[in-house]
This record gives structure tokens, sequence and C-alpha cells, in this order.
């Protein structure tokens, strides 16, 4: 009898892109339109956009990208503002939202933290939702950390021709 043949490494199972659960899930559902990227400032006191603006609809709901404790609802600047520390040191914060959660409640990933308020400086929708993502003191593109591609741009090399 003859041995079965195994199959070579081109037959093993890949993982489908669809499956993999990215680190953060979107903070609003159906997933929404980018309306302004992220764009890194270059010192921590410079010019730049410190998260995403997303469209959305006054009053629609606002969902924790991933499981953590509330650490800041209130106003910022006369904006109201949500926080929310994650395992690894990541910190989301989400802009103009009418909390419905408290300092101190453990939201797990997709819960209601709010709903969306018009008035995002700005925005050029009938409302965006600012979502930013630090890692400690340095801010991260949110896109990144939910499979998505951001807006990328070039920009000028010090050197020399």
């Amino acid at each position: 009898m003859a041995e079965p043949i195994s199959p070579g490494p081109s037959a093993a199972p890949r993982a489908d892109p669809a499956v993999r659960q990215s680190r953060l899930s979107w903070p609003l559902s159906p997933d929404p339109v980018v309306v302004k990227y992220f764009d890194a400032p270059e010192t921590p006191y410079s010019a730049g956009h410190r998260g995403v603006d997303l469209a959305a609809v006054p009053g629609q709901e606002v969902l924790a990208a991933e499981a953590g404790v509330v650490v800041f609802a209130g106003p910022v600047a006369g904006r109201p503002v949500i926080s929310v520390d994650h395992d690894g040191g990541l910190r989301t914060t989400y802009e103009p939202v009418a909390p419905k959660v408290a300092v101190g409640d453990q939201v797990y990933r997709g819960q209601v933290l709010g709903t969306v308020l018009p008035g995002h400086p700005g925005c050029s929708v009938a409302a965006c939702l600012h979502w930013g993502v630090r890692r400690g003191e340095e801010y991260a593109d949110p896109l990144a950390l939910v499979g998505e591609v951001g807006e990328y741009r070039l920009k000028p090399w010090g050197g020399g021709s």
C-alpha cells in the first residue's frame, strides 16, 4: 500500500484576511467614510492632525474600539471628549460625543460610549467624529490599527541633489 502524499507548502491553508481581527474596531457602524486623515506632527508641539475625522450623523452611536476603562468623559476646550485606556498602553479618544459612560466604567469592544454631536471644526458633512489613538505620549494613525491604509503624502527630503 502506497503512503499518502502530504500536501506541499503551497497547499497549506491561508488565513482569510476578512477573518483576522484587527487591533481596534471602527468606532462607528457601518464602517465610516474618512473625511480627514491622520497627519503626524513633526514635533510634539507642531501642527498636524492627531487622529482621523469620520463622517457621521448627529446622534449616531459611538462604539468602543476595544475593551478598556473610561479615563475621561468631559469637556476639553469646550468640546465633549471621551478617552478610554486599553491593554498595551493604547488610549483612544472620541469627540464631540455626548457621553453615556462615566470615568471608571469598564467597556467592551463595540459598547456604546455615547452619541456624535454636530459641530466638529472643519467638518465638511453634517457631523464628524474625531477619533484619536495614542501609545504613551505618541499619536498613532487609527486607520493602521483597524487594518486600513491611511493617506500618505511624500514630504521633501532634506538632502540636496
